[in-house]
């Protein structure tokens, strides 16, 4: 079989090999020689994006299934399969790339005997293993399916409500809890991101990337798996992101003004750049978007504010781990090129597993003969149409 390289390809495997490069540095010669880390700024880009981001990427798997499963909003079933698969990787991910950041990975399995339950970090372990676990049983009727094992699907459909409550609980308690992380820091982290209100600021944003991720991935499969797009539930989801946005926005700026930290906002400096990027991105685009109905309606516009927020969380998560605290470090970290090699080979083998998964799992629901009918009836209409002309 002659395999055809395409650009796309081309640049997975560089990446996949780069990776695979870094990590032998990793775990042959440590921390210290394969990234720009010290005991000054210990944590860089594997737990600013890495962690934190692929929690907050992977945070649609929760607010869809919980609509679906527990508000019972059938319409939105259709795209409950690919978000809870985009879940499913993105906590998986998150484990590898824990496995880089650890000093000594080997010892992941300590929280499981070694109890601290006045710990932070010890409550995200958990909700993130067990949550993990949830996941893959949430998962694991799509791979059933495939092998036609209709009692294991029963015995998992009979508790899939119970599974999806503590889905919800377990997703609220981690994404609210790795901004507690930041708030042992007050004199560390920068005032445009340090506030008492952090956990409620990560557990919202994570919902509306949740969102975003949903219409970005229905998208992107639509385009490049040739599935028709959802476009009725699309849109729905757009109108529940402009007032996620909208309660995101006013309780920002409102603990901003409670902490006298508006005047801030104008005077030059990198935090201030950076923090008007994060804004620009994740409330002040999206938002003019969405708020036009032409816009709201179109694909491609949900599809551009989708990508616009995003990229506007993500730029948030690495100024609270990153820039928020280079200050204070008294320096700027940046990170090593085996680093970026990392978190890039991670993000390539998602997207290659999304796809696999995709070819070979019942991720999208096969059409309805009504509805693949009237799609057909459109279809000749146009051509008809056209023929006309």
């Amino acid at each position: 079989m002659k395999i055809k390289f395409t650009f796309w390809k081309l640049v997975f495997l560089f990446l996949m090999a780069a990776g695979f490069y870094a990590t032998v540095v990793r775990f042959t010669e440590g921390l210290g020689p394969s990234t720009n880390l010290s005991d000054q700024f210990p944590w860089g880009i594997w737990i600013g994006f890495d962690v934190l981001c692929g929690v907050m990427l992977a945070a649609g798997g929760f607010t869809l299934t919980a609509a679906v499963h527990i508000f019972n909003i059938k319409r939105l079933r259709p795209i409950v399969r690919p978000t809870i698969l985009t879940a499913f990787l993105g906590y998986v991910l998150v484990c590898v790339a824990l496995m880089f950041d650890l000093g000594r990975p080997y010892r992941i399995w300590h929280p499981l005997i070694m109890r601290n339950p006045h710990s932070v970090m010890f409550e995200v372990a958990y909700c993130v293993m067990l949550y993990t676990t949830v996941l893959s049983l949430e998962f694991a009727p799509i791979v059933l399916e495939r092998f036609n094992l209709q009692k294991p699907i029963k015995i998992i459909r009979g508790i899939l409500v119970p599974l999806v409550i503590g889905g919800v609980i377990l997703s609220t308690l981690h994404q609210s809890s790795l901004g507690t992380l930041y708030l042992i820091m007050p004199e560390k982290l920068h005032p445009f991101w340090y506030s008492p209100l952090l956990p409620v600021f990560f557990f919202i944003s994570a919902i509306a990337v949740g969102l975003a991720m949903t219409i970005f991935e229905s998208s992107m499969s639509s385009k490049h798996f040739g599935r028709q797009l959802e476009l009725p539930i699309l849109q729905e989801l757009g109108r529940v992101l402009v007032v996620v946005l909208s309660v995101y926005g006013v309780l920002r700026f409102e603990d901003l003004l409670h902490r006298g930290v508006l005047k801030l906002m104008f005077q030059p400096g990198y935090e201030m750049y950076l923090f008007w990027l994060e804004i620009a991105l994740s409330l002040i685009l999206p938002l003019l978007l969405l708020a036009q109905r032409k816009v709201r309606m179109s694909a491609g516009g949900l599809y551009v504010a989708a990508v616009l927020v995003v990229l506007g969380f993500i730029t948030n998560r690495l100024n609270v781990s990153i820039t928020g605290l280079e200050s204070a470090a008294g320096m700027h970290y940046v990170p090593k090129w085996t680093e970026i090699a990392v978190t890039g080979a991670i993000i390539a083998a998602g997207f290659a597993l999304f796809g696999l998964a995709e070819q070979y799992l019942p991720i999208f629901p096969a059409e309805q003969p009504q509805r693949a009918l009237e799609r057909q009836s459109a279809i000749a209409t146009t051509v008809l149409e056209h023929a006309g002309d």
